[in-house]
């Protein structure tokens, strides 16, 4: 997969996508670049974040630049195996503020994934969300939590998760997990009329939620 240049920092919101080694398809980089075009086009028209719309970064999860920013998306984290490196490099970006989006795997993949989180937080709880919670109400409101699945697995409806600073619901949601889901690909062909225009304009809601909840929190 090749990438684009990163945008140099200027203190403008820049979308960031985690970057791991890979052991098959290179999964962190599904949907890349339409999805991050898409999106912060979507930011940019409904939103006074005045984010980078022609442009976006990839960065390691041990990368110092990370922390120069506050919110990074994860991509098929059931093949995401990080090593001791990226393990420390995330959980200290996320004991510092940093929000994550993790996104796009279904089923048996949940396996690797919280195997993997708690190479990150070894004492992580993975606690359903319900639509009470501010995320779903950060922008727009969201009605309902039904309806949502991955477009892969369909069969699986979507479910959505969250770990909170020292596993404490009252306090910061520091990663929102989308399970059974794959709000990227929605987001990716939403142009192109693969997907019920609903179901894009959802995906749309959520994620436009997950950065004014991480920005805001």
């Amino acid at each position: 997969m090749r990438a684009e240049a990163n945008v140099p920092y200027d203190a403008r919101f820049t979308f960031v996508r985690l970057r791991y080694q890979e052991y098959g398809p290179a999964g962190w980089a599904f949907d890349y670049p339409a999805m991050e075009r898409n999106f912060m086009t979507i930011v940019d028209e409904l939103t006074s974040i005045a984010p980078h719309t022609r442009g976006s970064n990839i960065l390691t999860m041990d990368d110092p630049e990370l922390a120069r920013y506050p919110i990074a998306y994860l991509s098929e984290p059931g093949y995401w195996l990080p090593d001791a490196g990226e393990a420390a490099g995330l959980r200290t970006w996320l004991a510092k503020g940093g929000f994550l989006i993790v996104d796009d795997f279904f089923g048996s993949q949940w396996a690797n994934f919280e195997r993997s989180m708690r190479r990150v937080l070894p004492d992580a709880r993975f606690v359903p969300l319900q639509l009470s919670h501010p995320i779903f109400d950060s922008f727009f409101r969201i009605s309902t939590l039904k309806g949502m699945r991955h477009p892969s697995a369909p069969h699986h409806e979507a479910q959505y998760f969250g770990i909170f600073e020292e596993n404490d619901p009252t306090r910061r949601l520091m990663v929102i997990i989308n399970y059974n889901n794959d709000i990227g690909d929605y987001m990716e062909w939403s142009g192109e009329g693969w997907y019920p225009v609903n179901l894009s304009n959802d995906a749309y809601k959520l994620a436009t939620n997950y950065i004014v909840y991480g920005l805001t929190h």
